[in-house]
């Protein structure tokens, strides 16, 4: 049965992929985003497709109304080095949940998700690399990421709190680090996998197989593909669970062993010159999917190897068009 879809933030890395895939299965997509269209990760022909500031409550009322589901992927965010250096741009972002919660109400929106982060993880159970993998209820005691992160923890607070005062049906997941094509690759918001692909990318290209690594490579982190997060979102969306819930992949890898991974898919070695005072973030993070397995009897599938195969290319392509003169974006 086809229903009417507000993907807010579909001009994004995520939302652009969701918007493909429920068009695809003929829903009513409307997309919203802050970005000019030109700057969009993917447009989609047949959605409809808006460009308006969803910081302001009358944008989102206008966006929510007649729709049955929402779904709140927009927000300031990026790599670690965005996080640490914008954190007042980033809980900006609890004017976009908050207004799209009270649209959502005032339109009765059936189903309503909010995209979390594992930012909202306590930092000092995140201080060794063989970390313990992070279950939902590690999130409290509270001391979440410096801003990006307690906007992400208070938002979800709020969702909680609207289900219980108004009876909404809301959704929270809590993402692990998602990554693939047709996303941010340069220009300080992208992240491990894209950013590590590029440096790769243009090391081989300029003949200079030097690239500069944040930190000693050794903290670890869990890394989700595209692919895996859109089939998580559906099957959350479709449940009948709404509490927080991790959606990530439980294959812990070092930064180091992740360059090696990029570097055989590459056919080059790069020397790498460590940065220590570059951000790094928590020592170590990994999702345990005890709760999605158990919920949604389903867990993120794609392992690193494949999926940073395809980035790479996907993001090798981008620079040859870039280098040609042709319009990329990223």
């Amino acid at each position: 049965m086809s229903k009417k879809i507000l993907i807010a933030g579909g001009g994004g890395f995520i939302g652009g992929h969701l918007a493909k895939e429920m068009v695809s299965r003929g829903h009513d997509v409307r997309v919203v985003d802050i970005k000019p269209l030109d700057q969009w990760y993917q447009q989609i022909d047949s959605a409809e497709n808006i460009v308006a500031n969803l910081e302001e409550k009358e944008a989102c009322f206008a966006a929510a109304k007649g729709c049955d589901e929402v779904f709140n992927l927009a927000c300031n965010m990026g790599g670690m080095g965005f996080i640490e250096n914008n954190r007042a741009l980033c809980m900006l972002s609890i004017l976009i949940n908050t207004h799209l919660l009270m649209a959502a109400r005032e339109h009765e929106v059936k189903k309503y998700l909010y995209s979390s982060s594992a930012c909202v993880y306590a930092a000092g159970k995140q201080t060794d690399t063989a970390v313990t993998a992070l279950k939902e209820t590690d999130a409290y005691p509270a001391m979440p990421e410096d801003g990006y992160g307690w906007e992400k923890l208070f938002s979800e607070r709020m969702c909680k709190h609207f289900e219980e005062d108004f009876g909404m049906n809301v959704r929270v997941v809590r993402f692990h680090n998602v990554y693939g094509p047709d996303g941010t690759w340069r220009g300080g918001r992208e992240k491990a996998p894209a950013a590590l692909s590029r440096k790769i990318i243009e090391a081989k290209r300029n003949n200079d197989l030097k690239i500069e690594v944040w930190g000693d490579g050794e903290q670890t982190r869990s890394f989700m593909y595209i692919d895996d997060c859109i089939t998580g979102l559906d099957k959350l969306m479709n449940s009948d669970f709404s509490d927080p819930i991790n959606l990530g992949r439980s294959e812990l890898v070092s930064i180091n062993q992740m360059i090696d991974m990029i570097s055989e898919i590459a056919g080059v070695e790069v020397e790498r010159v460590h940065n220590l005072d570059a951000p790094q973030g928590v020592r170590g993070r990994n999702s345990d999917n005890t709760l999605i397995l158990d919920k949604l009897g389903w867990e993120p599938e794609v392992d690193l190897r494949t999926g940073l195969a395809k980035t790479y290319a996907w993001i090798e392509e981008q620079v040859e068009k870039d280098a040609r003169g042709e319009t990329v974006v990223s």
